[in-house]
């Protein structure tokens, strides 16, 4: 016992994850786990607060400002900026050039970010009506709420700030487990919050919790960025070169991120003219739909990056197409099942995540029509996450760019025909975010393939197309069980019933996609069955002491 918690500390948190499906199991996992208190949190909200729909509107609502402010300006160009040029320096072996950039980095985001927060401070009660304007004009009380939750949340996105630097310093020494560990606690902070603070200061605990959870975001991954030789010195050269670079491929992303938030932000708007409880049915809905692409895409698109950016560097340009058609199919492969079972089991679904007893039936069912909706986009927005990677990989920023330029001004057009020419209701705005993605996937792909002088087309639709025909006949598996054990078999009005339910029509339809994915030799089943083995031999690894320590084995880390 004793070797294993010795050699697991080391190992565990210390150690490389350098192929990218270990690193995207060790960040899928983190983030599976990360995505189900995340349920759990809005379970919480939908329990204590469910009764009075107005709160959980305001909350939301609030919500979308700081999150694209934070995304638009920090977290685009960490993923998808800092990484490469961070990631030169670690490969050339350049350390402390890459101490000096990090530093000047955090700086300038600080600052940026200070300027923002103090404009959302001041003027927080005059942005709640142009975000939830409906919400406002027939609960005019929730003009305050909004605004205060809007002055607690931009707190908690400072400590983000910082946090998210460290993140991309770490990944991009292939440590990719401590950065995923880290959403883990951003959301026991806010449990925490809302579990000890609901009954004294109602809504506003998941605001608090949110300052927690960011704090507990930076403190878990300081201690291992400090090993690795991280001193942080306020630094202000914008005049370096790299710098510059950073910048010159920043606001290209940061563009196209603020074109997807401005997209998210008119989606609320318009949601919130329907009646009370529609932006929580809207907002329940893109959080499942959300939770494959994060638990399955994100993982390998982020962990393919550095590998990528370093297989561009060094000119490798066979390596690099093959390392990104490895990625792109092993996401399809995880993707589509998961987008069945969520269309055709969301009722299921949505009571059992969301269906606290406090949540109107009305809003389960909203929720549930809107998931389907959403559910059709879920490949495509999820493979567009490895493409735009490659794009930057590739340093060309301005590619997706123009894509989610058109894409987005595609979406915000349909919503707007939806709502005001057709009056429909807001299942039609999932059904126009979903044709905005998949028209962004095909752009995208066409674009890439050009960019790297073309993929070998066998190589990258023949798989595809199996994964596809496999995953209509899984749909059938999935539906037909679901219908004859809701009617004849389970009691459906008890949660237990519906677990059963739900359990039995999802191994149903995996039982069947994994069957027709050995039938059809389908790689990435194999791939995938190798490395549960290897997960399955870690405890054997870990109670095993190591001769000697993991950096005295690597020359750099």
């Amino acid at each position: 016992m004793f070797h294993f918690l010795k050699n697991g500390a080391k190992i565990i948190f210390n150690k490389k994850q350098d192929d990218i499906l270990s690193a995207a199991f060790v960040i899928a996992v983190s983030v599976g786990i990360s995505r189900v208190l995340g349920l759990v949190r809005y379970r919480l909200l939908a329990t204590y607060f469910g009764h009075d729909l107005k709160l959980l509107d305001s909350y939301i609502a609030a919500s979308v400002v700081p999150d694209a402010i934070f995304e638009v300006l920090i977290f685009g160009a960490i993923a998808l900026a800092f990484i490469p040029i961070f990631s030169k320096y670690v490969s050339r072996e350049k350390i402390e050039k890459a101490w000096v950039f990090s530093s000047t980095m955090i700086t300038i985001g600080l600052i940026i970010f200070m300027i923002f927060a103090v404009l959302i401070m001041v003027f927080a009660d005059g942005i709640a009506p142009v975000i939830a304007p409906g919400l406002v004009a027939k609960q005019p009380e929730t003009q305050l709420i909004i605004a205060r939750l809007l002055r607690i949340m931009i707190i908690a996105q400072l400590f983000f700030v910082i946090s998210i630097f460290i993140t991309g310093i770490l990944q991009s020494f292939q440590r990719f487990l401590v950065p995923a560990i880290a959403s883990i606690f951003y959301n026991i902070g806010i449990i925490i919050a809302i579990v000890f603070l609901a009954p004294v200061i109602g809504i506003y605990s998941a605001a608090v919790g949110m300052i927690i959870g960011a704090l507990l975001h930076l403190i878990i991954q300081l201690p291992l960025a400090l090993s690795l030789g991280f001193r942080y010195k306020p630094n202000l050269n914008i005049r370096n070169s790299d710098v510059k670079e950073t910048f010159a491929l920043i606001w290209p992303r940061s563009l196209a991120i603020g074109l997807a938030r401005i997209s998210d932000l008119i989606n609320i708007a318009l949601v919130s003219i329907a009646a009370l409880g529609s932006i929580v049915a809207f907002n329940f809905a893109q959080v499942l739909q959300l939770a494959p692409i994060a638990f399955f895409a994100t993982p390998i698109a982020q962990a393919a990056l550095p590998s990528l950016s370093i297989k561009f560097h060094t000119e490798k340009s066979d390596e690099f197409k093959k390392l990104f058609l490895d990625s792109f199919h092993q996401i399809l492969f995880l993707i589509l099942p998961a987008s069945a079972i969520l269309a055709i089991l969301r009722v299921p679904v949505v009571r059992l995540i969301f269906g606290a007893k406090e949540l109107p039936w009305d809003i389960t069912v909203l929720t549930g029509r809107t998931l389907i909706a959403f559910s059709f986009g879920i490949a495509a927005a999820a493979l567009s996450l490895l493409i735009t990677r490659g794009f930057h990989a590739a340093r060309d920023s301005m590619t997706p760019v123009k894509v989610n330029l058109t894409t987005v001004a595609i979406n915000i057009i349909l919503s707007l025909t939806f709502i005001f020419v057709f009056h429909s209701t807001i299942i039609w705005l999932a059904v126009a975010f979903s044709i905005a993605n998949i028209l962004n996937f095909f752009l995208m792909i066409y674009l890439l393939d050009k960019k790297v002088g073309g993929f070998e087309r066998r190589a990258l639709l023949i798989p595809a197309s199996k994964m596809i025909f496999i995953t209509i006949i899984t749909t059938l598996a999935l539906y037909i069980p679901m219908k004859l054990l809701d009617q004849l078999v389970f009691d459906t009005t008890k949660n237990v019933g519906l677990i059963l339910l739900t359990s039995v029509a999802t191994c149903s339809g995996l039982f069947v996609y994994g069957f027709l994915s050995w039938v059809f030799n389908i790689e990435q089943l194999y791939i995938y069955a190798r490395l549960l083995k290897r997960v399955a031999s870690w405890p054997t690894n870990l109670a095993t002491p190591a001769p000697t320590s993991i950096e005295a084995q690597e020359k750099t880390p």
